[in-house]
């Protein structure tokens, strides 16, 4: 399928669907505990950007990645664009995006569609929630152009670099969550 073809295809659709050069997948539903922790990041990550040009989104917005010619569906994402901010159906240029980590997924995630985020000249931040293990793996680029991992384990919450050093605690993190 062409990346035009998909995107008018989408529209119709009852349920969302990523697109990675030309193959479509469709998104399974997620846990309880996936929504939350997804919504408990957005959330902090809405009030802490208020009054800024930033934007917080979630699941329901696609985010183009050019580079791979893909379209997605992040749990979580920031863009600062203006271009973004023009653009009501789809996203291009974040600046931070985070997935929650499910059995299913968390392979791809941490691999082919890590890559693909890495290619985008804007992203400046990806973190990876693991949900079972309560850890984060937060991924920065650096000046060098290289990714950098900078781990919190159970107990530490995350700082995100890329947004103004936001930390989010782990109370706040996994509010809810049983």
């Amino acid at each position: 399928m062409m990346a035009a073809d998909y995107l008018a295809w989408e529209a119709l659709q009852l349920d969302r669907h990523e697109f990675l050069d030309g193959e479509v997948w469709a998104m399974a539903g997620a846990e309880d505990r996936h929504v939350t922790i997804a919504l408990n990041v957005a959330m902090a990550l809405k009030q802490h950007l208020r009054g800024t040009p930033c934007r917080t989104f979630m699941s329901d917005m696609k985010l183009h990645a050019e580079s791979a010619n893909s379209y997605f569906y992040p749990d979580v994402f920031v863009t600062c664009s203006d271009a973004d901010r023009a653009s009501p159906l789809l996203k291009r240029e974040p600046t931070l995006v985070i997935e929650v980590l499910s059995p299913g997924t968390a392979a791809y995630d941490r691999g082919a569609k890590f890559a693909h985020y890495r290619q985008m000249p804007t992203l400046r931040e990806i973190a990876l929630i693991d949900p079972d293990a309560r850890r984060v793996d937060v991924y920065r680029h650096g000046t060098d152009g290289l990714w950098v991992l900078h781990p919190f384990d159970p107990g530490q919450g995350m700082t995100l670099a890329s947004v103004e050093g936001l930390h989010i605690p782990d109370d706040e993190l996994y509010a809810d969550i049983d």
